[in-house]
């Protein structure tokens, strides 16, 4: 039985792994990212939009897989694992390289005499023991004159002198020490930080007050470069054009702030009046028009009858 146009079927329904195209695509494994440089065929691209979309992403993932799996593995209890290179796109800081540390104080000295960092493993081996201690912390290489049983003391010593205290209260010592340097030191690249951010603070100002010492108020200085620009408070107008709604809204929001005032006015006058009649009153009684009404029309006739007689 010959089953090989059954084969050549069955074969012309999968696409080739290999992806060939007239420029390569750029692959980069550390990002698991594939760049198609290619120009867009514009007659696929619009008799059939989706076939075309789905043809492109098709090249890339293979492409992408065909790298992936060209890289070294190792073995994990999950299965092979592929190692990752380091990136080849370089791209673009969110925001920018965090500014260095003040040197501490230990830094400065060690830089002027020359001396390396030598990194000290936390196991120490211990002859005695014949095994690995640790060099300080819980049962550290550090207490072990704390913990021997006979300790060498000079003759001229107290009576009272105890080893295993003195030598606990030195090593107490020190690591009290070294704390108080460690606070001195971030106290040190604090009063730095502080001091470069007042001196720059003191700058700007002094930048503004020269601006507005000219009849232009610095409009025509020269700028300098990193150069920030004035603040200031900027007058804003309404469009001398609106929209019927617009107009209609700002005429209701005046009609109903008047309305507003109107009650409360009325609400301190105790009535429901929007006329202060007590102003009213003292106007008229003062000879400001109209006839003078209540308690205050006898004062004001009488010192009209004065007025007269003089």
């Amino acid at each position: 039985m010959d089953v090989s146009n059954l084969l050549a079927s069955h074969a012309a329904k999968f696409q080739s792994v290999t992806v060939e195209k007239e420029t390569p695509l750029d692959v980069d494994a550390g990002f698991l990212t594939v760049t198609d440089l290619n120009p867009i065929d514009e007659e696929s691209y619009r008799s059939n939009l989706e076939e075309y979309l789905q043809s492109t992403a098709r090249d890339g993932t293979q492409a992408l897989i065909a790298a992936l799996y060209a890289l070294p593995t190792q073995l994990s209890p999950d299965g092979p694992l592929a190692q990752l290179p380091p990136p080849t796109t370089a791209l673009p800081r969110a925001k920018p390289l965090p500014k260095p540390k003040a040197p501490t104080k230990w830094e400065l000295f060690a830089a002027a005499k020359g001396i390396q960092k030598q990194h000290r493993e936390k196991k120490i081996w211990d002859e005695e023991k014949q095994e690995w201690v640790n060099r300080w912390g819980r049962d550290g290489k550090n207490k072990e004159k704390e913990e021997q049983w006979i300790n060498e003391v000079k003759a001229n010593a107290a009576v009272d002198f105890d080893p295993v205290q003195a030598t606990r209260n030195a090593r107490k010592a020190r690591v009290a020490k070294n704390e108080r340097q460690k606070l001195q030191n971030i106290a040190r690249s604090q009063a730095v930080r502080e001091e470069r951010s007042e001196r720059k603070i003191e700058i700007e100002r002094t930048l503004a007050s020269t601006r507005t010492s000219t009849a232009s108020m610095g409009r025509f200085d020269k700028k300098l470069e990193g150069d920030k620009k004035m603040r200031g408070v900027k007058r804003k107008f309404d469009p001398t054009e609106a929209s019927a709604e617009q107009e209609k809204q700002a005429s209701l929001a005046l009609l109903s702030k008047l309305d507003g005032e109107a009650k409360r006015r009325s609400k301190d006058t105790g009535g429901d009046n929007v006329l202060n009649v007590r102003k009213a009153i003292r106007s008229v009684s003062r000879g400001k028009g109209g006839v003078a009404l209540g308690r205050d029309a006898g004062r004001g006739g009488a010192k009209g009858k004065r007025g007269g007689k003089r």
